[in-house]
Parts: structure tokens; C-alpha cells; sequence
């Protein structure tokens, strides 16, 4: 054969190679290869709710990095790549629109906060990415039912819905709300007033509501407004460093009424702030007990805790980055070998009453809100939580 001729057909061959990687390279799902399935997570890992987004992201990467070391899914390893927002919602849609369009991450998982989360599933959704188990109770991210937003805690519906309970089984009956004047506080302050309304005859009544900017320990005004109102107890939507100023303050002028909260305070972070100082302070969870290994599902936790040289670091948000993980991994397994956003959309919305290890998970075509589950937990004397 001449060589020009060989030449020719072997250059043939290259391009028509070169042709069809670049077909299949472009038709493979963004955020999924032969060997990785890229996530991406917008959190505050600095600022005053740091330790929220450092806790969710050590959960989920516990778990994820035992499935990797067990050979993955389908031999894909999970890699999850988190960026700061601050717990600012224009940092995380920035994020948002970096993981999505630069990095070309698969799914969002395990953002961290109402208003970041207000502010980035809107760009998910125009980009039809799975948003997974946002650490926040907020109905707006949940209302209308979104086909890429899948929650697997409890909202603050429910939340509210336990605190009233557990108010009125104590007998009391004048609240004062102390809430972020975000969407958050905002969230939560409308739960406890649906929750009130749905059970009118409970002869509870919030006697004042009193909002503080995010972020701050700045607290004179909402105490001053708070304690003239002669609460029994006070509800608190903030996070830990907001909340904590709040009790220590208000111990301090001697009020001796109940303080609640909702799991997004921190509850690990807040228990520190306040130390033996907290003692009785009530919030409610939407996950097991980190520290209850009856269940399956925390003796894992607790086990590969153990093992990666951590044993005395669970944490409440760490187990739910973990229980997260687990959840997203069932779903990805359940979509098969061919991953693709639509595939893993359909498997995750075949998640009936799965088991995970004591915490069940039920996903539907008509509902992405995973769990309903809620239990109440007390600061001791000694600064710990108990349920």
C-alpha cells in the first residue's frame, strides 16, 4: 500500500475517533464519568453559623467516603465539592451558578439555610438539577411540590407542631417569639402561628414577637420587648450564637420561664455557647440522637466515626449530612449504571418507607419530603443533650 494512502487512512481513523469521543463526552450526563460523581454543596463553613455547614459536610463526607472505599456506585466514587457562602444568600447563588455551569456538578446536595436555599433552587431548577436535602425546615422550599427539590428532614411545620404540644402539656401558656428577621425566622415564625391556629382551644397565645438581625448577638431591643410581654416561655428561631446570647441574657435579668428551639439553632453548637447555663433548654430534632446507638443507623455513624479517628465528634448535623448521604447513594443505586438526572429523579421518587437503619425515608411522584420525624431533646446540667 502507498504510504500517502496509509497515511490518509490512519489520519481518517484518528478523526473519526477524536469525532466519537467527543460525541459521547457530550452526551454524557454533566457531573458523571467512567470513575467520579462530582456533587457540589454551597455551606457557611466561615462566619457566625460556620459550624452548621462544617458538621453537614463532615456527615455526608463520612458516609460518602466509605461507599468510596468499598468501591463506589456502579465503581463510580462520590466526590463532593463545598464552597462558602457565609450563609449569604448572594454567595450562595454565586456558588450556585459555579458548581452548575463551571464545574457542571451532577446534583446540589446538603445546602445549608432558608435564605441561601431561597436564593440557589431557582437556578437549580432552570438548570434541572437534583437539589438534595437542603438543611432547612422552610415551607417556600418545599410549597409547590418542585420536581428537583427533595427534602429528607422534617419541615418546621412539623417542628412547630411538637413545641406546641410540648407547651401545653407543661401548662403553659403566654410565648414570646424570638425570631431572625430573615427568611428563616420568618419560616418559623409562620409555623408556630399555624400550628396555633390549627389548634385553637389549646389556650396558648404568642404575647410578642420580637425579630433580630441574622447573624448577631445584638439582643437589648427583642429582650427588652420579649421579657415586658411576662412570658412562660420563649420560642427562639435563630441560630446558636444569636440564641445563646439570648438565654444567657435573659437568666442573667431573671427570668425563669422555658426556652424552645428548632434544629436548625445548632444544637451541639448552641449546648457549647450556653454550657451548664443552658440547663433545660428545649429543642426540637428532626434527626435520632447522634449519641443513641439502639438504632441501626447511628451505630454505623458512630462506628465509622470510630474508625476515621473521631469518635467523640458526632454531632446533630453531622448525622444528618450522614443520613443524607445514605439517601442519596440508595437513590443513585436504584438509577443504575446509566446515571442520569432524569433516571435518578424517577429511582429517588421510588424511595417507599425505605429503611435506612431505623430512619425511614418515603419519597413519592407527589411528595419529595422525605421524613415527618420529630422528638424533643433537653440541655442538662452539665451542658450535654438528652433526649
Amino acid at each position: 500500500m502507498h504510504s500517502g494512502v496509509r497515511g490518509w487512512r490512519i489520519a481518517g481513523l484518528l478523526v473519526a475517533c477524536a469525532i466519537g469521543s467527543f460525541v459521547a463526552n457530550a452526551s454524557a450526563e454533566n457531573g458523571v464519568s467512567a470513575d467520579t460523581i462530582l456533587l457540589g454543596q454551597s455551606a457557611a463553613l466561615t462566619g457566625p453559623t460556620a459550624m452548621l455547614g462544617k458538621q453537614l459536610n463532615s456527615g455526608a463526607r463520612l458516609y460518602f467516603d466509605y461507599i468510596n472505599q468499598h468501591g463506589g456506585i456502579y465503581g463510580r466514587k462520590i466526590e463532593l465539592k463545598v464552597l462558602d457562602d457565609f450563609n449569604e444568600p448572594e454567595s450562595a447563588a454565586k456558588n450556585t451558578r459555579a458548581l452548575i455551569d463551571e464545574d457542571r456538578a451532577f446534583a446540589l446536595f446538603g445546602y445549608v439555610g432558608t435564605e441561601t436555599g431561597e436564593a440557589s433552587l431557582p437556578l437549580a431548577t432552570q438548570a434541572k438539577v437534583p437539589f438534595f436535602a437542603p438543611y432547612s425546615g422552610a415551607q417556600s422550599l418545599r410549597e409547590p411540590l418542585n420536581r428537583y427539590a427533595f427534602h429528607v428532614r422534617a419541615g418546621f411545620n412539623e417542628e412547630a407542631e411538637a413545641i406546641l404540644r410540648q407547651v401545653r402539656v407543661t401548662g403553659l401558656k403566654r410565648v414570646a417569639v424570638v425570631y431572625n428577621e430573615d427568611a428563616y425566622g420568618k419560616a418559623g415564625l409562620e409555623a408556630l402561628e399555624r400550628a396555633l391556629k390549627a389548634a385553637p382551644d389549646s389556650g396558648v397565645q404568642i404575647v410578642a414577637r420580637e425579630g433580630v438581625v441574622r447573624n448577631t448577638v445584638e439582643i437589648g431591643d427583642a429582650m427588652q420587648g420579649s421579657m415586658k410581654s411576662k412570658p412562660d416561655a420563649v420560642v427562639m428561631i435563630n441560630a446558636y450564637r444569636t440564641t445563646g446570647a439570648f438565654v444567657k441574657e435573659a437568666l442573667r435579668r431573671g427570668f425563669n420561664g422555658q426556652f424552645y428551639n428548632v434544629s436548625f439553632v445548632g444544637t451541639q453548637a448552641l449546648a457549647k455557647e450556653v454550657g451548664a447555663k443552658g440547663s433545660g433548654v428545649i429543642i426540637s430534632q428532626v434527626m435520632p440522637h447522634p449519641g443513641n446507638a439502639t438504632l441501626p443507623v447511628v451505630r454505623e455513624y458512630l462506628r465509622l466515626l470510630q474508625a476515621a479517628g473521631k469518635p467523640n465528634e458526632f454531632d446533630y448535623a453531622s448525622i444528618e449530612g450522614f443520613i443524607a448521604a445514605k439517601a442519596f447513594v440508595e437513590g443513585t443505586r436504584r438509577a443504575g449504571k446509566d446515571l442520569t438526572r432524569e433516571k435518578l429523579i424517577t429511582a429517588l421518587e421510588s424511595m417507599r418507607n425505605v429503611d435506612l437503619g431505623g430512619y425511614i425515608i418515603n419519597f413519592s411522584p407527589d411528595s419529595h419530603v422525605g421524613s415527618k420525624f420529630v422528638e424533643m431533646t433537653i440541655i442538662n446540667s452539665r451542658g450535654q443533650v438528652i433526649r
